[in-house]
């Protein structure tokens, strides 16, 4: 049962004391493409996006709001809302792929916004109650107030994603998980503003225990849980946990000077511990920056738009004053911003097709053509796969032996690559008319490391690192040692920063005489693209004409061309040479078959097994005349004389060379002709 344990147990003997049934298996199976990786990696970098989503969902909170309790309640409904949201989504039978988990993403800062609204109105009605009047009252008065428009603002979104409900086929499977989701979540935080949120406000802005001792108690059990939860889950939540309850319990000898900072205080400590915890997900600088940096980074970042923020709600007041005292001026601003946005996605032609054409010929109206041509449209949003697939092609009266041996230098040279994995090539075509490729294409499938050493979420592994000798530490056998307190191990060299530079090296690698290079394709990307466009690139021109020489002619010209667009790469515009494959073709004599009494379907039999393959095309050229035509291989062509012979029925095993009983010729013809049907 343990494969391991028993090999090492086998080698440890003699092949003589083996059992009889023991055996080692000298074939390995190796897979080269495996996209449960990928899932599970892209599914992780989803959830991880969620996660820090809400962290800096949070911070923004704590820094606006500055209340710690109203902050707390809000950033609560959160996870509150998404577990809901996964409750809805197993009722309904929604999977949880990528796009489901971005309708989550998406709702959730209207799940805030609504939090925000009930919070900041309670908080604002317990201020302006009398002492006497009942908390509960006030809460519940508060809640109703702005509940009617909050639902209104749900449902006006939830009923704006109606008619993707209704889509069909590829677009529905595409988005209606996201809807779902989407909807779900603000389902769920609809409810639980309503209901929770105000009796969970009630309980923090008016709830006092009022007996000492289990005031007391609570406050010492709060440190125990915080202790307990440093040591065991995370440092910083523990910490957070004893400084509230230690600042509870000795609140009652704090002077009252230093009272008044204790909120603010509590604040500045949550914001610390979620910056800290944000920035130890995020790394926006990368892992060999340290913490420090990345700390700093985050610090700037959001700190400079919140500053900006609350610049804003400074000004506010004087900035409207003006807009509203010169209308027209300010009206003009936004005028402005939408019209270049539709140039920008529409394209300047089509905004201002309206205006005349001598105006739109002019060299500034061609200028901003030029400038502003629009944005292209892309149905599958791209996805980093994790490979490439590498589809060159040779030249078309290349042999079965010179594909075979560009293939195999051509995956040399990619496995050479240190950021390579794997590098596996095929061509030809299995028994099915469904992927009638020829020899002369070649698809490779490429598959390159991650950045760093990751698991199977797609997370980054730290394994120990010396920081005296600079270099990571390895086990007896070599292997790095994982270790949390260590360094993600990178896998790339320093020049290679993207998978855009790895392509690179991939191109240069790739270049063989003989061979084309290839469009940039990802082999998920590259199935869709052919199964929506018939072409094997994400771009291309189909030519149509009267004959293939024409067609070849213009679709090398239209080659030429378009590699000399700027904004097109040179060496991935190939036009397919679709004239000079070589071609045998067999003309029976059928008086010479006749008089050997060999029957046709004989003859072509012979044909076919002697050259090694089917049969193509079958033409008619008149009554007496079926030239078969049957494409060859070069090492074929001087050996199937000697080999094709004809059995003569009743002639005692005499055998007839298959050149007295037709014409053979050698000749270099179209890939497509007319067939038999």
């Amino acid at each position: 049962l343990n494969q391991k344990a028993w090999l090492e147990h086998l080698r440890s003997l003699t092949r003589d004391e083996w059992p009889a049934w023991a055996t080692i298996s000298r074939v390995t199976v190796v897979p080269f493409y495996d996209r449960a990786g990928l899932i599970y990696e892209t599914l992780g970098t989803l959830s991880e996006a969620i996660s820090l989503q809400i962290l800096v969902t949070i911070i923004v909170v704590l820094v606006m709001v500055m209340h710690l309790r109203s902050s707390i309640l809000i950033s609560g409904m959160l996870p509150l809302a998404v577990l809901l949201c996964f409750i809805g989504m197993r009722i309904f039978g929604v999977q949880a792929n990528i796009v489901a988990l971005s309708g989550i993403v998406i709702a959730i800062g209207t799940i805030v916004d609504m939090g925000i609204v009930i919070c900041e109105n309670i908080l604002r009605h317990l201020e302006m109650a009398h002492p006497d009047e009942s908390k509960l009252e006030v809460v519940h008065r508060a809640a109703s107030e702005v509940g009617g428009a909050v639902l209104t603002a749900v449902l006006t979104t939830v009923v704006s994603f109606l008619p993707v409900f209704t889509m069909i086929g590829a677009e529905g499977k595409l988005f209606k998980p996201l809807a779902y989701t989407k909807t779900f979540a603000l389902a769920a935080s609809i409810l639980i503003a309503l209901t929770v949120l105000p009796a969970a406000a009630h309980m923090l802005f008016c709830g006092r225990i009022s007996i000492k001792k289990l005031r007391t108690g609570v406050n010492i059990g709060l440190i125990i849980a915080g202790a307990i939860i440093a040591l065991t889950v995370a440092w910083w939540a523990g910490l957070a946990l004893v400084i509230f309850g230690a600042y509870q319990l000795a609140e009652g000898k704090i002077p009252e000077r230093f009272k008044r900072y204790g909120p603010l205080a509590a604040s500045v400590v949550a914001i610390a511990a979620v910056g800290i915890l944000l920035t130890s997900y995020w790394e926006p600088l990368g892992p060999e920056r340290g913490m420090a940096r990345n700390l700093i980074f985050v610090t700037v970042l959001i700190g400079g738009l919140l500053a900006f923020f609350t610049f804003f709600q400074r000004i506010y007041p004087k900035l409207l004053g003006w807009c509203l005292d010169h209308k027209l001026t300010f009206l003009s601003i936004p005028l402005a911003l939408m019209i270049m946005g539709a140039m920008i996605w529409l394209g300047f032609p089509k905004v201002f097709e309206w205006l005349p054409s001598p105006v739109m010929k002019s060299a500034p109206a061609q200028y901003m053509a030029h400038t502003f041509p629009g944005l292209g449209k892309e149905f599958m949003p791209p996805l980093d796969e994790g490979s490439y697939l590498w589809m060159p092609t040779t030249m078309t009266h290349a042999s079965m032996g010179e594909a075979l041996d560009i293939l195999q230098k051509q995956d040399m040279a990619f496995e050479a690559i240190p950021e390579i994995e794997s590098a596996v090539g095929k061509l030809g075509r299995a028994e099915t008319p469904l992927d009638p490729a020829p020899i002369s294409m070649i698809e490779t499938v490429i598959n390159y490391k991650p950045e760093y050493k990751v698991d199977t979420n797609g997370r980054r592994v730290n394994f120990k690192y010396d920081r005296k000798q600079g270099k990571f530490l390895h086990d007896e056998m070599g292997d790095l040692i994982p270790d949390s307190k260590g360094r993600p191990f990178r896998q790339w060299r320093e020049h290679i920063r993207t998978p855009d530079d790895i392509w690179d090296e991939i191109v240069k690698a790739g270049k063989i005489p003989g061979t084309t290079s290839a469009p940039k394709l990802q082999p998920i990307a590259a199935r869709i693209v052919m199964l929506q466009s018939g072409m094997r690139a994400p771009m291309g021109v189909k030519v149509k004409g009267p004959d293939l020489d024409t067609i070849e002619k213009v679709g090398l010209q239209i080659e030429r061309y378009l590699k000399e667009v700027p904004a097109v790469e040179p060496a991935a515009v190939v036009a397919d040479r679709i004239v000079g494959k070589p071609y045998l073709e067999i003309v029976p004599d059928r008086r010479a078959i006749a008089r050997y009494g060999i029957p046709i379907k004989a003859f072509q039999d012979v044909v076919e097994i002697a050259i090694g393959g089917k049969k193509i095309t079958t033409t008619v050229e008149g009554r007496e005349r079926f030239p078969v035509r049957v494409r060859y291989q070069r090492e074929q062509r001087d050996s199937i004389e000697a080999m094709s012979r004809i059995l003569v029925p009743g002639s005692g095993g005499q055998q007839i060379p298959i050149s007295e009983l037709a014409e053979i010729r050698y000749i270099r013809g179209p890939q497509v002709i007319k067939s038999e049907d």
